[in-house]
């Protein structure tokens, strides 16, 4: 019962395989219909021949002709006749079926009944020679199935070698015209199922790594957003408490909060679409802009100071990201009066610096000496151009956030390409 329940989900899995390949194969054809109406050429790939036996198995009948022998009584021994032709039909089967996939190709099984094969097909030839010597091709083409690598070449010049002396032993004249097709077989049916087991892993592979570029684009537009909208709302949340405060005995600063909220929402709409389009990259000088106006609002005494040489953009793009997300957790977590931002360029490096005199406690700690998520994030992306960014408490209270970056690293571009994670 168990052998029984084996063979139904083998021949359940080639069904599948094969329903597999026809459906590969109508996308291909109906591909190309619709490019041919186009005057262009498909852009799908054919899928080759179908990945089970059941494209090696019309080849069985080159073995009618012994068939047609031991039906006609031209056989001696039919007995003995119809047992081979049976054994080596069943093994080539055997063969064949397993010659599609790594595993049983390989399997020390798949290579005893090769050699099975090699008996039966000489046991037959010498017996009783004349169209029984077509097996020989039959016995390369499995070959050709199940061997690859270095060592085909040889074993089919091996195998072509013996079935013309086996031939030549047996009928004389028709040696060569078995040799050949012998090694003709082997050969083509490596090259063919080679190239198509080829084509199948570069499909797969070109199937994932289009998978993991819509990963990375999501991640990308994920990790953007979720810092766009944590830094606005942090902002938005402050300065409407802020107005919600002064309303009372200021309006006009209070109106002067709402305006700052006006233009906050509309700056963030923007780059949100920015976002969205893949297109947005930061500006330090900005970054420091909004970071006065965000610590001001929350009563954090803001103190910039940038010194040394002008940075490329795409520094300035990561820097802005390390102001944006630092900043957004001194609003939120801290309690701090006071918040230094440094910015030092020099020849080689540009050192970024935010500094503030609260509790010093990070928002979590994913990692020993990171923040937030934000920052592993940062962290990961700097590592990325060749810089580094470290975070955590200050000896003398307070939180630190320190990123460092190469002047005019080529990998910048690369780093800047998606955005960092927010806490």
């Amino acid at each position: 019962m168990t052998v029984w329940r084996r063979v139904r989900c083998q021949a359940r899995a080639w069904q599948a395989e094969r329903l597999e390949w026809k459906a590969e194969y109508e996308r291909f054809k109906a591909a190309r219909r619709a490019a041919g109406k186009r005057g262009e050429h498909p852009d799908v790939d054919h899928p080759g021949p179908p990945p089970t036996g059941f494209a090696l198995l019309p080849w069985l009948l080159m073995g009618m002709g012994a068939f047609s022998n031991l039906l006609q009584g031209k056989t001696p021994n039919p007995l003995i006749g119809g047992l081979g032709l049976l054994a080596f039909n069943s093994l080539y089967v055997y063969v064949t079926f397993r010659a599609f996939h790594r595993e049983t190709r390989e399997a020390v099984s798949t290579r005893v009944a090769l050699g099975l094969m090699g008996l039966v097909t000489t046991g037959l030839a010498l017996g009783y020679g004349g169209t029984w010597l077509f097996f020989f091709p039959l016995l390369g083409l499995a070959t050709g199935a199940v061997l690859r690598g270095p060592w085909l070449g040889r074993t089919g010049l091996l195998l072509a070698a013996y079935a013309g002396a086996i031939s030549g032993v047996r009928e004389g004249g028709d040696a060569v015209n078995i040799a050949y097709g012998t090694f003709l077989s082997s050969m083509v049916t490596a090259a063919i199922l080679g190239l198509s087991e080829a084509v199948r892993e570069l499909r797969a592979a070109r199937e994932e790594l289009a998978r993991r570029a819509v990963e990375k684009e999501r991640l990308r537009f994920s990790r953007d957003l979720h810092d766009l909208l944590g830094h606005t709302l942090s902002v938005i949340v402050v300065k409407s408490e802020a107005a919600r405060r002064l309303a009372a005995r200021d309006m006009d600063a209070a109106l002067g909060q709402i305006t700052d909220i006006e233009s906050v929402g509309r700056q963030a709409l923007t780059e949100i679409r920015e976002a969205v389009t893949g297109y947005r990259e930061g500006s330090l000088a900005t970054e420091l802009t909004r970071a006065r106006s965000a610590l001001s609002a929350a009563s954090v005494e803001p103190v910039v100071r940038q010194s040394g040489t002008p940075l490329e953009p795409q520094t300035e793009a990561l820097l802005g990201w390390v102001v944006r997300e630092a900043v957004t957790n001194v609003v939120r977590h801290s309690d701090a009066s006071r918040c230094e931002i440094t910015v030092d360029s020099g020849t080689e490096q540009v050192r970024l610096t935010v500094t503030d005199n609260g509790s010093g406690t990070p928002v979590s700690r994913p990692q020993p000496g990171i923040g937030g998520t934000g920052l592993k994030g940062l962290a990961e992306r700097l590592a990325a151009a060749g810089g580094s960014l470290t975070a955590g408490p200050s000896p003398r209270g307070g939180f630190t956030v320190t990123a460092e970056l190469p002047v005019q690293s080529a990998e910048y571009a690369e780093a800047v390409a998606t955005a960092p994670r927010a806490s």
